[in-house]
């Protein structure tokens, strides 16, 4: 494609991402005026929001009532098998750090605030996970649970300044930079020679988290990083894909919401904030949402929406408003109302914490969320 095709290529996708701002999503209203800059913020659905400040009480509540006496939160740690979940249920430092994470997430801390006692109990357990090599792990989980830790830890430490915190944070922020292989990107397991979008996103996000904590995070970790990140961009679908072209893995990659949402917010996550492929995946993100039928039965419902979220947040203006309108519908009919929670492959209390937290990145309680 010559330069200029190119050019005019991507004015077509500038315009197109404008586009998506004014036409109606199923369910999502009547068209919006075109003459509204899409850099304007419109006040949130007033409505909608009751509603979701509601469906966040029920699921906190039963966050509450479901940890365990030890702190920590049960449900299925394992992972994919050809598309197949292979998975125990046990205690879960991921999800423990998720499920706190939606605690303070709606204003909380260790020992203060209405849900200060369970993110006290949670915080506890986590650091009692941290091993002396720095990897927060628990029954066999991995990198995921690790990064969901570091970034709560990263978290309470910037809010609360706690010494016991810090110490086990600079320990697990350690163990990600030196757990980056050789493409700038992390898999599953520390020490891996390949990666994958997915898990390397949760990566940078607890990098950023514990940077601005004031913890030191090497500049070229996340150089890394954002070339891992941009060599995963495919522009055959002009989204993010599994893992990056590095002349061997490309034949055997897929791109989807997910991960699109997940190269998307890494690169915001990494301080870029104004580059094509973010414009791109904005459009993949709002022309491929998923449809709530697909929650319960899917591995990436909440974890797809929860960075994607992440994304139209920082993105803002006209994007965030029709963003949240339709996602927050979806996200409050999934409810068991009569429980409080929300379901997937996963377990009720992953899918509860991520649905919380999605709905309570407007409130900007936690700096990770802030704009």
């Amino acid at each position: 494609m010559t330069p200029i095709a190119m050019l005019r290529d991507r004015a077509g996708r500038i315009l197109l991402l404008a586009s998506l701002l004014v036409l109606p999503l199923a369910g999502s209203g009547p068209v919006i005026s075109q003459e509204l800059p899409d850099e304007v913020e419109r006040p949130m659905d007033a409505e909608l929001v009751d509603q979701a400040r509601l469906a966040i009480h029920r699921g906190l509540q039963y966050l509450k009532a479901s940890q365990n006496a030890n702190g920590s939160w049960t449900d299925k740690i394992g992972r994919k098998v050809h598309y197949n979940y292979d998975a125990i249920e046990g205690q879960h430092v991921g999800v423990t750090a998720l499920a706190c994470t939606a605690f303070i997430a709606g204003g909380s801390l260790p020992g203060v605030g209405e849900y200060g006692e369970q993110v006290e109990r949670g915080l506890q357990y986590v650091v009692r996970n941290v091993g002396e090599n720095g990897f927060i792990t628990a029954n066999g989980s991995r990198m995921y649970s690790h990064a969901f830790a570091t970034l709560f830890l990263a978290e309470v430490y910037g809010m609360t300044g706690m010494s016991e915190v810090r110490a086990a944070l600079k320990r697990s922020v350690g163990l990600i930079v030196q757990a980056q292989n050789e493409q700038g990107g992390w898999r599953y397991q520390p020490g891996a020679n390949d990666a994958d979008m997915s898990i390397t996103v949760c990566q940078v996000m607890a990098l950023r988290a514990a940077n601005n904590s004031g913890i030191h995070v090497p500049k070229g970790t996340i150089d890394n990083a954002i070339r891992y990140v941009r060599n995963s961009y495919d522009p055959t679908y002009d989204g993010f894909s599994y893992q990056a072209d590095d002349g061997r893995s490309r034949g055997r990659s897929r791109t989807t919401f997910s991960l699109t949402a997940a190269g998307v917010t890494a690169l915001y996550g990494a301080g870029v904030y104004d580059d094509p492929m973010i414009t791109d995946g904005l459009v993949y993100l709002m022309e491929n949402r998923p449809s709530r039928y697909e929650a319960e039965s899917t591995f990436d419902y909440y974890y797809g929406m929860y960075y994607a979220t992440q994304a139209a947040f920082q993105r803002g203006g006209e994007y965030w408003y029709r963003w949240h309108r339709s996602v927050w519908r979806d996200v409050i009919a999934l409810q068991n109302r009569g429980q409080g929670s929300w379901r997937d492959l996963v377990g009720p209390n992953y899918a509860t914490a991520m649905a919380c937290i999605i709905m309570q990145i407007p409130y900007q309680y936690l700096p990770i969320f802030e704009r």
